[in-house]
Order: structure tokens, then sequence, then C-alpha cells
């Protein structure tokens, strides 16, 4: 005789339905951090990567994005326990000269992401409009006035402008994926760990610029900041729900981050790794995928794609600067004018170094820059990790919403992967 699965009770099915709305509560903030984990620097760091190691460094990209959901989920375990974000932790419990020292580490992360920003913008402009690239990156600089018409319509729709310049960009490269028709066995093997990263010459600094552009430091602060905009409820089980509810927004979106990075390099590997000369300037892929690939369209899909992802970045540096700036220094100032300082800080030496190579050089310096400017990224990765890891696993701060050990355990070793690594670029070619 079979017997009926039981079907579920209205009572229960209210149930789901009560939870799933108030998961959709929390979405939103996680699409905000995504936007730095594939940015123009992402892009830079992701090109370069496959059109000179084909798909080697895929690996790479899965453990820092794995890295990237650990941290991330441990800055909503904060906001959620404390009520504070990263910053304002940090200026509570550490002494007034290591705040103003994480302080000035954070800034200058947020500045080379910007300037990665801005350039990546100013490049998109360059093959789409034919606007040089000196006055690209003087009108990009202008997005302050969007970026202050956007904030004043509220978090919900600038989230829901920021999902939809994400799924643009998540469907350029997926369409660019299909026409490049890449090889799946090779592919696999790129996501196997090699230790050739440590000997081959130049695999090691293009890795360390994939973490960085990866594993942003300011969206630490970012994130543990804007999770306290929703709703964590009174009780202690509503609190964990939230934990539960805002990490999976924030893994969700981290996913569709990495398709969009992994896709990158596949994409640079399929197309260009093998030719006489690395492919390693956007602007020269740009002008070669239509080539490769066999399309008209190929070239634009790629510069669409990265004006949404420069423009989309704008935005969570912004708000990531004036996070920072009121938590550590406790300033409030208005936002055009945090954003307009930040601007300026990545736009003069921007505006230099394309002003003195001239025009025949830029390309070539322009990516350089974009590649330093995520290896900067990462060198600063580990003052923003490491207060953050420590405070979460501290049950004294963190009271009933402590982080697990385990969970601490790996935010340490994935801390002092990021410290190490970091610690290796800058000897490392003095012991080889």
């Amino acid at each position: 005789m079979l017997m009926r699965t039981a079907e579920p009770t209205p009572a229960r099915q209210a149930s789901r339905l009560s939870a799933f709305r108030r998961f959709l509560g929390f979405v939103g903030p996680g699409f905000l951090v995504s936007v730095g984990y594939m940015d123009p620097g992402n892009w830079q760091t992701d090109l370069e990567g496959g059109s000179r190691f084909g798909y080697a460094l895929l690996w790479v990209i899965l453990l820092s994005n794995l890295m990237a959901i650990l941290f991330q989920h441990l800055c909503v375990r904060l906001n959620v326990a404390t009520g504070l974000d990263l910053a304002q932790a940090c200026r509570e419990r550490y002494s007034p000269g290591v705040s103003k020292f994480l302080w000035a580490s954070a800034q200058i992360g947020i500045v080379a992401c910007d300037l990665a920003e801005l350039l990546g913008s100013a490049i998109a402009l360059q093959i789409l409009f034919h606007i040089p690239l000196f006055f690209g990156a003087i009108i990009t600089a202008l997005d302050v006035l969007l970026l202050l018409a956007l904030t004043r319509l509220g978090y919900r729709w600038l989230e829901a402008l920021v999902a939809v310049l994400v799924f643009t960009v998540a469907a350029c490269v997926g369409i660019e994926l299909l026409l490049a028709n890449p090889p799946i066995a090779e592919l696999v093997k790129g996501f196997v760990p090699t230790p050739e990263v440590l000997t081959r010459p130049g695999m090691l600094f293009v890795a360390l610029g994939i973490i960085g552009a990866t594993v942003m430091p300011h969206n630490l602060y970012l994130h543990s900041s804007i999770v306290g905009s929703r709703d964590f409820g009174k009780t202690e089980a509503e609190h964990r729900e939230a934990i539960r509810f805002a990490t999976w927004d924030s893994t969700l979106a981290l996913c569709l981050a990495f398709f969009v990075n992994a896709g990158l390099l596949v994409l640079s590997a399929a197309a260009f790794h093998g030719l006489p000369e690395a492919v390693t300037e956007i602007g020269k892929a740009h002008q070669l995928l239509d080539r490769v690939l066999g399309v008209t369209f190929a070239g634009t899909l790629f510069a669409v794609a990265l004006l949404a992802s420069g423009q989309n970045a704008t935005i969570t540096g912004t708000m990531a600067g004036q996070i920072v700036l009121e938590g550590f220094l406790k300033i409030k100032k208005a936002g055009w004018i945090v954003r307009l300082s930040t601007r300026l800080a990545a736009l003069v030496p921007a505006l230099l170094v394309i002003g003195l190579v001239g025009e025949a050089k830029e390309a070539k310096t322009v990516g350089s820059l974009l590649v330093w400017s995520q290896v900067i990224l990462s060198l600063q990765l580990g003052f923003a990790c490491w207060p953050l890891v420590r405070m979460t696993g501290d049950a004294q701060f963190m009271g009933a919403f402590v982080a697990p050990r385990w969970i601490s355990m790996l935010g340490w070793v994935a801390t002092a992967l990021v410290v190490g690594a970091s610690l290796w670029f800058m000897v490392g070619p003095f012991l080889i």
C-alpha cells in the first residue's frame, strides 16, 4: 500500500511565506557589496591573468570569492551583535593612534579603488564614443552629481539601480562566454591550485592583484554599516534569523560576482592566451574581441559592461568613504564633499600619468596603473581583516552572537593568506 506524503498545512505554508518575505527585506546590501567584486580593477587583473597564464589562476578567483563570502558574513555578524560598523568598532576598541592608522589605511584603499573605477570608466568612454582618455577621466570625475541625485531617492532605489547594472554586466559577460566556447577540460583544470604561482615570473603579482580586486577592504566597512539599515527584530531568535538572511543575501550576490570574475578570466584565456603577445590592455582587448570571436558586437558588449561596472562601483566607493570618515573620526561631512575629495585624490595621479606619458604609451601605462591599484588594495586588506576577525571572535564583545570557533579559525587562515601573499609580494623578488 502506497503511503501519501503529508501535504504542507496552511499554517506551515503561511510560515514559509512569512520567512520568505522577511528574507526579501534583507535583499539589497549584498548587491551593493558585490559591485566592488566586479569593478574595472577586476577586469584588468582578470584580463592579464587569462591572457598570460590561461586558466591557471581560476582557483585564485574561487579562493578569493570564498574568502569574500566569509568576511562579509563576519561583517553582518558584527553589526547584528553590536549595532556598530567596522570603523565604529575599531574606534571604540582601539587606541586613538591605532584607530587613525587604520583610518589612513582604509582611506588609501578607497582612493586606490576609486582610481580603478575612474580609469575603467574613462577607457569605456574612449571605446564607445572615441573620447580621449584624458577628457574621459575628467568627465568620469563629474559623476558626483549623478550620485548625489541617486542618494536622495533612498537605499531601495539605489539598490535597485545597482542590481540592474550588475545583471547588465553579468549578461554581457555571459553572452561573450557563449561566443568564446572555452574548452571545458582546461577550464575545470584551472580550479586546481598549483605551486607555480610562487615560482613562475609575474604570476604571483597578478594573483595578488586578483585577491586585491576581489576581497576589497572598503567593502568590509561598507557592508558592516549598510546591513544595519534592516530591521533585525528584538529577540535573539530574530537576530539569528537576520544574520542568516543577510548572509544569504551577500552570498548569492557574491556568487554572481564570481561568475563575472571567472567569466572575464575564461574569456581572456579562450580569446587571447597563446597569441604571440599577451593582451594585457583593456582597449586592445576590445579591438581584438570582434576579430577573435567572429562577431561585430563583441567589443561593444565588452565596453558597455565595463562602463556599467565602473559607474556602479562609484556608488559603493562614495558610501564607503563617508562611512569610514564618520566611523573612525566622527566627522560628519556632506556626501558631496566626501565624494569630491576622494575623486580628486584619484583624479590627480591619473591625469598626471595620462598627460605625461602621451597618447602612444597611455594604454599600456594605464593598464599597469589599474593592476597596481589592485595590488595596493591587497596590501591594505590585512588592516581591515585582522580587526574584523578578532572582534567577531571576542565573546565578551559579541555576546551570544560571537562567531563559532570554526568560522573564526577560517577567518584567521584567510587573513594569514592575505597578509602572507602581501609580504611575499614585497620580499619575494629579492629571495628568488
